[in-house]
């Protein structure tokens, strides 16, 4: 088993910086994401771990000892990339087995090994199959167990289950993370998919313009993102932003949209910066946490229903407040029409706050 501990990593192409001070430790058997957008440097990372690419500077450990100089098939890992890169030519049992092959493990250890690891993916009945006999989900096992054969200490995951479709992807998911939790292994897992983030890691590293800007697990990246892009990134839909003010009238303190003026409450109060009054902040608040009511109460707000969205299990409210449109999560019954009004409050245990460049959180 391996503890990882990446320590002011940096990695540059020609004058671009891919990886920038990266700090991280992956704890012993943790399964660990590394979550962002396309060209966040996420894939670099995971390619400087595993010893394909050299860092310009910092150092990569493996349980304390650097492996910066160290050679991909000298660290003990096992990759598994987008495409299952799997040889036609070949049995489901002769992909396998391969690598043991090339290692001289004898016969009788080969074909043990191979049972073994077909039983923990289920594919003991493909193991004549060729790969072009096979379905997208099981190609995909296969590449798994060809990793999996070689009882790795790290296990690194390149967006594998990219190229299956949405139904077969969601049941990989889960097959992932069972098997985790029955092989104890170190992985360390890349995707832009959100989804597979919250439902795959122990811990998720989110990186922009490779940069490491929160660490921790998925539902406290959810509930307390650390900065406008991470709140924005994570969670489908996406948060709704307000823009306005933190203003102080009659001794309460208010948030000013312009459209409405909402009241702070006490206890939302002692977690706001004194130095935030008066300057520009954004509000956020997932659609989950906006109220819609068909009657006007204490504290709402009026809203015109700009579109519907039915999903089936729930629905969604595109909403107007004058020139401001948010979303808010409503029943799969609710009825009311394009055009009607409804009236709206935030539930303010789910506020946050961000400073007016969106680089932190305030609340």
């Amino acid at each position: 088993m391996a503890e990882i501990v990446l320590e002011n990593l940096c990695k540059t192409f020609d004058k671009v910086k891919a990886i920038d001070n990266l700090n991280l430790k992956i704890k012993d058997k943790e399964f660990m994401v590394f979550l962002g957008p396309s060209g966040c440097g996420k894939t670099t990372a995971l390619r400087l771990i595993a010893g394909l690419e050299k860092p310009t500077s910092g150092n990569i450990y493996f349980n304390g000892q650097c492996v910066n100089d160290l050679e991909p098939k000298e660290r003990n890992i096992a990759m598994v990339f987008q495409e299952y890169a799997l040889y036609p030519h070949m049995t489901v049992a002769e992909n396998l087995s391969l690598c043991l092959q090339v290692d001289k493990v004898p016969k009788e250890k080969i074909a043990e090994k191979v049972k073994k690891t077909a039983s923990i993916l289920q594919i003991e009945n493909l193991l004549d199959r060729k790969p072009s006999e096979l379905s997208g989900g099981q190609q995909q096992r296969v590449a798994l167990g060809r990793a999996i054969i070689r009882n790795p200490s790290v296990y690194l995951m390149d967006e594998p289950l990219s190229n299956l479709d949405a139904i077969l992807r969601v049941a990989m998911r889960t097959e992932l993370k069972k098997l985790h939790e029955k092989l104890k292994t170190t992985t360390i897992y890349v995707t832009h998919d959100q989804a597979e983030a919250m439902v795959l890691a122990d811990r998720v590293a989110v990186l922009k313009d490779g940069k490491l800007l929160q660490v921790d697990k998925p539902r406290k990246i959810y509930d307390r993102p650390a900065n406008k892009f991470i709140a924005e990134f994570v969670g489908s839909p996406r948060m709704n932003f307000i823009n306005g003010d933190l203003v102080e009238k009659n001794g309460r303190i208010f948030f000013d949209a312009g459209e409405f003026a909402m009241k702070i409450s006490d206890g939302v109060l002692p977690l706001i910066e004194d130095q935030t009054l008066s300057s520009g902040v954004t509000m956020g608040i997932r659609p989950e946490h906006v109220r819609v009511s068909t009657k006007k109460e204490n504290n709402t707000i009026a809203a015109r229903i700009y579109f519907i969205q039915q999903m089936g299990n729930l629905g969604y409210l595109e909403l107007e407040v004058g020139k401001i449109k948010l979303t808010a999560a409503v029943k799969p019954d609710f009825e009311k029409n394009i055009g009607e009004h409804v009236f709206i409050k935030f539930d303010d245990r789910y506020i946050h706050f961000f400073d007016k460049a969106g680089k932190r959180m305030i609340k």
